[in-house]
């Protein structure tokens, strides 16, 4: 595992009930620290590549069969969740959130649930 990874789960604060939204989950290890924690919650990951998306599944097997978690392909641009909101949502290393923070986060807040928490982290791979 990340243990930068570990460290921003851990900064995230995810209780056992809480719904969380992933955007850019890359290949799921995230995913992984956050289903470790949930209990009646629930994890959304997002990532605009296929690739990413179906290495994320296949990390997550065991909880996808759980019913939870579930990982979609998609853009966060594009993204439609409808009336889904979530009371963590991040994003780790996501370039949008770096290039133009105000307008990723607004696309993001969308989904935030009153009182939840939004963290991203954009921090130059070493």
């Amino acid at each position: 595992m990340s243990a930068r990874l570990e460290a921003v789960v851990a900064r995230l604060g995810v209780r056992s009930g809480d719904r969380v939204l992933e955007i850019g989950c890359g290949h799921g290890v995230a995913a992984t620290l956050v289903c470790e924690r949930l209990v009646e919650g629930s994890y959304t990951g997002v990532d605009r590549s296929r690739k990413m998306i179906d290495a994320a599944r296949r990390r997550n097997a065991a909880h996808l069969a759980a019913g939870r978690a579930e990982f979609l392909q998609m853009r966060l641009e594009a993204l439609e969740l409808g009336e889904r909101r979530f009371e963590r949502i991040f994003a780790v290393r996501v370039g949008l959130f770096h290039r133009d923070p105000a307008r990723a986060r607004a696309l993001a807040e969308r989904w935030l649930a009153p009182g939840g928490t939004l963290l991203t982290v954009f921090d130059p791979p070493a």
